[in-house]
């Protein structure tokens, strides 16, 4: 389907302001006023009440896109979903190209991190400009977070650089599964300014499409009027981005459901393809990990490595014993190699 027709053939509608363009989808939904049994797409300038994973909050300056797809399904939505969803979203025009030009430079490339994330972490070999400082309650990634003593986690955290984020929400009606919202944001032009209470104890920090190409292209910041012409002649319309992300968001609907198939027979086709595809676009292969997990009140922490998804979407840690476990939810910390 050609892109330039994408947007009215999954009944666009765009808003100034939402709430939550996940939230307002799924109570139109649900409440009949847009048909279930078509796709809808919804997007806006800003949220006011933005959501991220498990209720944390998502900062929605203007200059960014903020887009929730509702897909109609009767089949069950695992956490794969996700990983298919980053693994296409990096593979839209606009990643594949900055990718292309970071790797030329020997930056890090933006890739999938799990379980829904899209940005690089910086290693030691891959230095990247320092980070702005907002106030005294910015986020200084070169220090171990406050929350991090309460918990003893001494070792050292490399902070995340996240350009987007990926939030998935089943779509219930009287009591039965009828679709799945996928909602994606995007930082563009405006960076969050998070402060240790915004990030609600994330070991990340927000990083824009313009940060990237100002960081390729250093010269672009002599001036605020090159900068301005710079971004206007490189960075892609939110239009155009609304395009190349829906693309991305059918496509991946299509991979799970192809994926889910799979499983009922013995063939393994699309799942070899994906897992090979996912590799390479991996954030977290290699790194140490610190994973910290709540049982029954309690605090768990384990360390090890990581060594990429099995075929259910968790995540496989080789810990420090030896063990290979499969991880289906848990915090991750990235540390430090000293």
């Amino acid at each position: 389907m050609p892109l330039t027709t994408l947007l009215t053939t999954l009944n666009h509608r765009h808003v100034v302001s939402s709430p939550s363009t996940n939230s307002e989808l799924i109570d139109a939904v649900q409440a009949g006023t847009l048909s279930a049994d078509e796709s809808q797409l919804l997007t806006a300038d800003t949220q006011t009440a933005g959501r991220g994973q498990r209720g944390r909050s998502w900062q929605s300056p203007q200059g960014n896109v903020y887009l929730s797809l509702y897909h109609p399904v009767q089949m069950p939505i695992s956490g794969l979903l996700s990983l298919v969803i980053g693994a296409e979203l990096a593979k839209m025009p606009v990643i594949q190209t900055l990718n292309d030009q970071l790797r030329a430079q020997g930056l890090a490339t933006i890739g999938v991190k799990w379980a829904n994330d899209l940005g690089f972490y910086q290693t030691p070999n891959h230095s990247t400009k320092e980070p702005a400082q907002h106030s005294d309650t910015s986020i200084n990634p070169n220090k171990v977070r406050e929350s991090d003593d309460a918990h003893n986690l001494t070792p050292p955290i490399s902070y995340f650089n996240k350009l987007a984020g990926i939030l998935i929400e089943p779509v219930w009606q009287s009591g039965k599964l009828i679709g799945v919202v996928m909602g994606v944001g995007l930082n563009v032009r405006a960076t969050p300014a998070l402060t240790t209470q915004t990030s609600e104890g994330m070991s990340y920090q927000a990083i824009s499409l313009q940060d990237i190409y100002e960081t390729l292209n250093p010269s672009s910041n002599n001036s605020d009027l090159s900068r301005s012409e710079t971004m206007n002649a490189t960075l892609p319309s939110l239009q155009d981005l609304y395009r190349q992300i829906s693309h991305a968001l059918i496509t991946a609907i299509t991979c799970f459901e192809q994926l889910a198939a799979e499983k009922l027979t013995a063939h393994t086709q699309y799942a070899d393809e994906f897992m090979t595809q996912f590799a390479a676009m991996d954030a977290l292969t290699g790194l140490r990990l610190q994973v910290s997990q709540n049982h029954n009140d309690q605090l768990h922490i384990t360390t090890g490595y990581a060594c990429g998804i099995d075929t259910h979407g968790c995540l496989q840690l080789r810990q420090d014993n030896g063990k290979l476990s499969a991880l289906f939810t848990g915090r991750i910390d990235v540390i430090n190699e000293v």
